[in-house]
């Protein structure tokens, strides 16, 4: 039986979310002329807050637009590297590395969690010495590359829960996963803090910290 420890990433190990930034920096070394359709991403997510397209569809749309309609996995790799080492160097909490760190010694299964893509996120996972991670997975065509299209569902809220429970399935882990400590810093996240054992609110918004008063979750300040 393995105990596990389940990490959302933006802005809970991270200071800062990453999405953005990681298609900014794509655009800057592959293409800068993409950074011309900067309005038009500010126009998306404008049509998002108005609660005219979801998240996932803002994920693809931009993804169109700084990365492109389709990139080769060996396009994309060099990317994806130098995003996730200045990551880990530069935007990780100090409160999550020590938390990886004790929950690694006491021998727990490390999970990421996360809404981002898996396409980036692999790779800072794989840095902090994460065991799996659990993603918003991308399209990948029949000539391999890389679309910008979500396949499945975008990890976010009640699609986070029912992605891990995928996962847990999938990993043969069903009523044999132990205990579960879980750390976010968002209430969207609600499904997965109620589902675990352990719930720990990081860094908490107003919202998700009223729900963990309410709920006797425990507040961390991870600096």
């Amino acid at each position: 039986m393995s105990d596990l420890a389940i990490y959302d990433m933006d802005r809970t190990v991270t200071k800062r979310a990453t999405y953005t930034p990681f298609l900014l920096h794509c655009a800057r070394r592959r293409a800068p002329w993409r950074l011309l359709f900067l309005p038009i991403v500010l126009l998306s997510m404008i049509a998002y807050l108005l609660k005219f397209i979801d998240r996932g569809r803002l994920k693809e749309i931009n993804h169109h637009l700084l990365l492109g309609g389709t990139i080769r996995p060996s396009e994309l790799k060099p990317l994806v590297d130098s995003f996730a080492d200045a990551q880990v160097a530069t935007n990780i909490r100090p409160g999550a590395l020590k938390a990886i760190a004790r929950d690694k010694s006491e021998g727990r299964r490390l999970v990421l969690a996360t809404a981002s893509y898996r396409l980036y996120a692999d790779a800072i996972a794989e840095r902090l010495g994460f065991d799996d991670i659990i993603g918003t997975e991308s399209v990948i065509g029949l000539d391999d590359r890389v679309r910008a299209r979500i396949a499945g569902e975008n990890c976010y809220g009640p699609a986070k829960k029912r992605m891990i429970d995928d996962w847990v399935a999938k990993s043969g882990l069903i009523g044999d996963h132990g205990h579960v400590r879980f750390y976010s810093d968002h209430a969207s996240d609600a499904p997965v803090f109620e589902w675990a054992q352990e719930p720990v609110a990081v860094n908490p918004h107003d919202k998700l910290r009223r729900l963990a008063e309410e709920r006797g979750w425990r507040i961390e300040d991870w600096g």
